[in-house]
Parts: structure tokens; sequence; C-alpha cells
């Protein structure tokens, strides 16, 4: 985390911003002006999160969070965690089976600052790590509930191009959002990282300069599942609808740490295994 104002676009309110930006709740009489404006549109969010102070603490911290989505003639983007995702197959309005494939990058804050546990605090802090790489995924508007709620299916594949940690996280991705009412919508998320080994040296491992410094016994760990995240997203529209204005959204998650990343002595010995997030944010949607 930084020190100062952290851009991180955070994972339950960029899926709360991408119901917004969905064209649901069609009019009865649109205008030819209003069918156009479905082809492009871009929602921003503000709000303020509270989370692990780096990925297997116990300690927590708040810190302030953006996010954003939008799409320029049925092109989207979207922002997750930390990344930018651009989909280069154009999504037209209205319900039906999307695809998805385009390019990532990203920057990775982990154990950049504001690192709580003197302990590890004592390892040394990590600089930032540059992100590049690429997502497939279908989705299918119109499923279950109305022609306006949506599943997406998607695979992420991030490599490091900055040299941090040398390596590679793989994120398989599922996501089902509904629509209440034109001003209210609910939606639940789950999701996996796989991580290099290169990730394990660089967040998890103690070597033994770092065990005289910190008191943390020694520990070298390897690639495998890292974690596996359960969240709920929610908004409601103040002005306008779910298509347009000021509204409020809300998201919550559970993380499990797995494998050698919850044996790591930075999680198993001074911080957790379980991983607790929250966040509330404003959004405005042009």
């Amino acid at each position: 985390m930084t020190s100062t104002f952290r851009l991180l676009p955070l994972l339950g309110l960029s899926a709360a911003l991408a119901c917004t930006a969905a064209p649901a709740f069609a009019q009865d009489s649109k205008t030819d002006a209003t069918v156009e404006a479905d082809h492009s549109s871009l929602t921003i969010g503000v709000g303020g999160a509270y989370m692990p102070s780096y990925e297997g603490s116990n300690d927590y911290v708040l810190t302030p969070a953006v996010a954003a989505r939008g799409k320029v003639h049925d092109f989207s983007f979207f922002t997750r965690n930390t990344q930018l995702y651009v989909n280069a197959i154009p999504s037209p309005p209205g319900p039906g089976v999307d695809f998805e494939l385009g390019p990532i990058v990203g920057i990775n804050f982990n154990r950049t600052s504001r690192i709580v546990d003197p302990q590890v605090r004592a390892l040394g802090e990590r600089k930032l790590a540059l992100e590049a790489g690429g997502f497939i995924g279908i989705g299918k508007t119109g499923l279950i509930t109305s022609d306006y709620d949506n599943l997406t299916v998607r695979v992420a594949y991030v490599h490091d191009v900055s040299g941090i940690y040398k390596s590679y996280v793989i994120t398989p991705q599922i996501q089902y959002t509904t629509p209440l009412s034109r001003k209210a919508f609910v939606g639940l998320s789950a999701s996996a990282d796989y991580a290099g080994t290169g990730y394990a040296t660089a967040y998890y491992d103690v070597d033994a300069a770092g065990a005289l410094r910190s008191g943390l016994p020694v520990f070298t760990g390897r690639k495998g599942w890292k974690d596996v995240t359960f969240g709920v997203i929610g908004g409601h529209a103040l002005t306008g609808d779910l298509l347009h204005g000021l509204g409020l959204f809300f998201t919550g998650s559970y993380s499990r740490m797995e494998n050698d990343f919850a044996a790591s002595p930075v999680t198993r010995i001074v911080g957790s295994p379980n991983q607790w997030f929250g966040a509330i944010g404003l959004g405005y949607t042009f």
C-alpha cells in the first residue's frame, strides 16, 4: 500500500461499476439518442476500504480507493484490483452472449509500505511491481432472473515486467450480478490466484539475513494456489437509476490463503490465512 492516496481499483467496487455500466432496464420508448448512448459510457467511483496491510497480514488499515468502468463504441474496459482490463471484442447492448479477450496492465503494491507488524517490516519493503498480461472470458446477459442479470467467467494471466518478483499470477474468476429494480442490484463473485515461485520468493520467503533481523524462522516457498476469494457486492442509485447518475456501492469479501503462502511465517506466525475486506463508495455514471 502506498503511504499517500492509493490508486486501488477495488474488486467489488469495480464489479459494482460494471453493473451500472451495463445496458440494463431498456426504456419502453427509447429515443435514437438514448440508444446511441448505450454503446459508450463511463462510470467512475471513489470510496474507502478496510483491508489487510499486506497479503497475509492480521493488521488492517483504512485506505482510499478509486475504480472505473466504461466502453467506447461497445469496446469495454474496467478495473479489477490494481489492474486495468481492456476487452478487444465489442459487446453490443442487450441480452446475449459476450466474449472477452484483451490485454491487462497493472501495479502490485503488496508490501510496498504501511506494514504494521514490526517483524514483517524488519524484512524490508518491496518495490512497486509492474504487471502485464491478458485475459479471456465469456459472459451471458439474460440468464436467470431477467433479461438483465449477468454471469461472466474469465481467466486472467499477468507477469511481472519490472523484475520485482519475476514471475506470474493466473486468476480464474466467476461473477454473477442481478438487478433488483431500476435502482438496486446485488452480486456474488469467486476467484482464485495461482502464483509462481518468484511471487512466493519475493513476498513470503524469509532468508537467513531476514531471520536475524526479524526473529522469524527461515522459510522458502514454492509456486501453487495462493488464495481463494468469495465476495458480495451491491449498489443503489441515489439519483437517476443504475444507468445514469450518482450511486452508492458496497462490497465485502473473504479470502483464504493456501499452501506455502499460508505456511510462510509472515502469514502463519505474525499474520493470518483468513483475509477480510470491506469497502463502500460513490460512483457516477455519465
